[in-house]
């Protein structure tokens, strides 16, 4: 097939529709991720044996199943079995989000790690009070340390939207889909969808290794 600069023209506006919802469903997932993956390493330090092993359990059972069976679980299964109804998207951000916690989680815990045994120490000594020392001494310094991390999964995340077609997400690659089926020209939607990942994609990584530098240095 030969490249057609009108049907490319023609595809570029339903495209952008369908890149503004694989950001959406990536800031919404990361921001799911971040949160959830922040409780779930609390929860591994909470010093309460059992559910310290429970959270361990749910985040290798998570990490060792394929996204796309969590996409089908969540969408097909979880609602005739609980009889809440999640809408394809909103399916797509959750699935999305439980999945990175689980690798966020142990970001953050790799930081927590990090900071120096001294400033436990010093905390206790001052007989600060528990939630007071994570908020004001050990988050504070763990999670500046994390950032370029949480940001790579958020890159990875971005390009794991596509696996969302399953279940009908209106996303860029499904945009593309949709042109193809409708003009019978696939070269043309395909390709500028790759080159939209590309374009949002790229400067992101360029934009995480910036701030992994600057950690280091700091």
């Amino acid at each position: 097939m030969n490249w057609d600069w009108q049907a490319a023209a023609d595809a570029i506006p339903l495209l952008l529709k369908g890149l503004l919802v694989t950001v959406e469903l990536t800031l919404l997932g990361s921001a799911v991720a971040y949160a959830l993956g922040l409780v779930l390493a609390l929860l591994r330090r909470a010093g309460i044996p059992v559910l310290s092993r429970l959270v361990l359990l749910f985040i290798e059972f998570i990490r060792s199943t394929p996204l796309l069976i969590q996409v089908f679980v969540l969408y097909w299964l979880v609602p005739p079995l609980t009889g809440i109804t999640m809408s394809a998207f909103v399916t797509g951000v959750v699935a999305l989000g439980v999945h990175y916690a689980t690798y966020t989680a142990e970001v953050y815990r790799a930081g927590i790690e990090a900071v120096p045994k001294g400033q436990w120490e010093a905390a206790v000594a001052l007989n600060l009070p528990r939630p007071r020392v994570w908020t004001a001494v050990v988050l504070p310094q763990a999670i500046p340390r994390v950032v370029p991390a949480l940001g790579n999964y958020t890159i990875s995340m971005f390009k794991e939207t596509p696996l969302l077609l399953a279940i009908g997400v209106l996303d860029v690659l499904n945009r593309a889909k949709e042109v193809g089926a409708e003009t019978f020209r696939v070269i043309e939607p395909y390709t500028l969808a790759g080159v939209l990942f590309l374009l949002v994609s790229l400067p992101s990584s360029l934009l995480a290794r910036r701030w992994e530098r600057r950690a280091e240095r700091a």
